[in-house]
Order: structure tokens, then sequence, then C-alpha cells
């Protein structure tokens, strides 16, 4: 018989989670130390969580993240005086640390049980050679043409779909005559009727999808009247069956509704929807809101005066409408995505 090995003590054991315990009291006691020799305390009036989480999320996007795998919002709570930002982003759960003042943001908190267990003498470290340093990647040049293609990709009832619709409203009602701005949406088809249809709101999304579809093909010059008084109006009871389709009905009592339904409902609406879903697959798109532009994806922030100039830096000859400041309309939006 081989022989039996020996179970570590418990107190061993035990004195490894207590080693563990301390090293990440004594982190908190540091990190909280450096708020109050800052001053931090008292010092300037504490920002709600749920505020400073936003502010967080949006600093670390624009100076962190990278473009593709941008952090998102999960939960604010306070610990220890200080706020913990719950996140995710790619694909781990993380989180950030500020003072509640959201004056100050703490990074690189790492679990350090991982580095509890020494590296044995007889196992020493493999050496490897330093990476070498990488050059930012260069923002490209945008592709410039006559009549400037946008295409904003969404999910009908995405928070951050709808005020990227809405940002984008006053753009398309200054430039919409000299360029062409479009909404796309994200949905996967799998057959021939509007069941086959999954979105990642439900069914209610879905159906919506397809009925702007139909309004956009029928009623092309008031589909952004529609949506504007769709997202004002019904998209905030959207969960709600019963006031959904009441408000609906009320915003489209100017449309003939009866071949509106009968578009949405059978093969037309099929055929428009799967058009793009074909469009979204082929350019990868995945979050609702998307913006590409001449073929670009757009980065940056979400307002009507950004979205304008994005636009007007894609003319070949900008037209005097890119003159035009849209701050004032701006409609500020979250740089979450779904």
């Amino acid at each position: 018989m081989g022989k039996k090995e020996k179970t570590p003590p418990a107190s061993v054991l035990g004195s490894k989670g207590i080693l563990a315990g301390i090293i990440i009291i004594v982190v908190i006691i540091i990190m909280i130390g450096i708020i109050y020799a800052s001053g931090n305390p008292g010092g300037s009036a504490a920002v709600p969580p749920e505020e400073c989480g936003k502010a967080v999320i949006l600093y670390v996007n624009n100076n962190i993240a990278k473009v593709d795998s941008p952090a998102t919002l999960i939960s604010v709570t306070e610990t220890s005086g200080i706020y913990q930002i719950a996140a995710r982003w790619g694909e781990s759960n993380v989180n950030f640390y500020a003072t509640k003042d959201c004056n100050r943001l703490f990074t690189g908190i790492y679990n350090l049980k991982a580095n509890l267990t020494p590296t044995p003498a007889s196992s020493p470290k493999p050496t490897t050679s330093p990476k070498p340093a990488t050059s930012p990647t260069p923002i490209p040049e945008p592709v410039k043409s006559s009549r400037p293609s946008t295409e904003l990709f969404v999910m009908s009832f995405c928070p951050f779909g709808v005020q990227a619709e809405n940002a984008m409203g006053p753009v398309v009602d200054l430039l919409g005559t000299k360029s062409d701005i479009k909404v796309r949406f994200i949905a996967t088809v799998s057959g021939d009727t509007v069941d086959s249809v999954k979105s990642l709101h439900g069914m209610a999304e879905a159906k919506e999808d397809l009925r702007q579809l139909c309004i956009m093909k029928m009623y092309p010059d008031i589909y952004w009247d529609y949506l504007n008084l769709m997202n004002t109006q019904c998209y905030p009871g959207w969960q709600n069956a019963t006031l959904l389709a009441s408000c609906q009905k009320n915003v489209t009592t100017s449309l003939d509704i009866t071949n509106i339904e009968t578009c949405a409902t059978g093969s037309e609406g099929i055929a428009l929807l799967r058009a793009d879903e074909a469009i979204t697959q082929n350019l990868k798109v995945t979050g609702s809101p998307t913006l590409i532009m001449n073929g670009q994806k757009y980065v940056g922030q979400r307002t009507a005066e950004a979205y304008k100039q994005a636009i007007c830096a894609r003319f070949e000859t900008p037209p005097a409408e890119c003159n035009v400041n849209l701050s004032a309309q701006a409609v500020a939006a979250s740089s979450g995505s779904c």
C-alpha cells in the first residue's frame, strides 16, 4: 500500500485565512489613511452613490477600458467610508473604489489570497523577457463622402439605445436631407413568423422592432417624429402590455395602422428585420447602441452635438448646417449598452 499523505493541521489552514484577512484589512486601513491624510472626509460634500458610480464608469471607459470592451455599472455600496463600485468589465466582474466626494478613484485591488502560497525553492520562477512597449492604436481618419451614411444599431427597448436615438433626433432634423441616417435593429430571426424573432428584452421589443421597420418603410418622412413620440410617451411604460398597446395606438393616429400591423405581423416585416440581422452580423455589431458612420465605428460622446460633428467630419464638403451648434439641445447619455 502507498504511503498515506498527512492532512495539514487545521491550525495551518486557518492561519492562511487569518493572514489573508489581515492583509485585506491593512489595505483598507491604508486606503482610508490616504483619504484622511488628503483631507477628504468633511472637506467636500458626498456625492450620491449612483451618481458617483456612473461617474466612475464614465471615467474608466474614457481613460482605462478598451473601446471594444467597456465597463458597465452593476451596483454601488458604501464600505469603510468609501464607495465600492461593482462593474462588469469584459468577461469579469470587478470592483472600483472611490472617495465619497467622487474625486479619487482607487484601482488595483487584487485577491491577495492568490499569493499566499510561496513558490517552492526547487521550482524557481521562469524568467521572461519584458514585453516590448506598444504604441497606442491611432484613431483612423474619417472616411469622407458627398453624402455620409450613418447607421444607429439599437434594440427598441434598450435604455441606452433610446438615449442614443433621442440624441440623434436633433441631428436628423439638421442634417437629414444632406446625409443618410438610419436606425437598424439588433435581433435574431429563426423562422418566418413574429414568434421566431428573439430580442434581448422579449417579444414586446421584437414586435416594436418590426413595427418601426414597417413605419420606416411606409412613412420615412415622419419616422423620426413617431420615434420621438414613442420614446417619450410609450417607452417609460413598455413593460405594461396594456399601457404600451394603448400608447402605441395613440402615437400612430395619423398613420394607416391597419397596413402597419399587416406589415409588422407578416412576411414583409420579417424580411425587413432579416435584412437588418444580416447587416448586423456582417459588421459584427452586438451592443445597443452602436453607431457606424461611412463603415467606421463611432467612438465618442452620446450627445447631439458630438453626433453632428462626427457626421460633418465625414462630408467631403460640409454643408452650412454643420455650423449650427446643437449643444443646447444635447441629450446626455450614459456610456452603458445592452
